[in-house]
């Protein structure tokens, strides 16, 4: 069964509770900030642990010392589902171990 999207504002109640995290489009994208390229690049590599563990994954950017997460759900027609919300989640759980910001 297909992921339901969730309406804007709900989304947009939610994001309130991870910071840094935002709407853009049909998307929510965050960029953190780390203190070094190793620190970026072993977060990427926890992220992507977390994204096969919860079977869903977003676009994942690696950059010198930030990686950048821009997800929604393709089951859902390409919108926010409760699905993006929990990797968002997951995320914000283990990135400050990372030392991002």
């Amino acid at each position: 069964m297909p992921a339901a999207p969730l309406p804007k504002d709900e989304i947009e109640r939610r994001l309130r509770d991870l910071p840094g995290w935002r709407l853009e489009g049909d998307r929510i994208t965050r960029t953190y900030r780390l203190p070094s390229h190793f620190a970026a690049a072993a977060l990427t590599v926890h992220v992507a642990r977390i994204q096969d563990e919860l079977n869903h994954h977003s676009d994942l950017t690696l950059g010198y010392n930030t990686v950048a997460l821009s997800v929604n759900s393709h089951d859902a027609g390409g919108r926010v589902t409760e699905k993006d919300l929990a990797l968002a989640a997951a995320v914000e759980d283990v990135a400050p171990g990372h030392g991002a910001e």
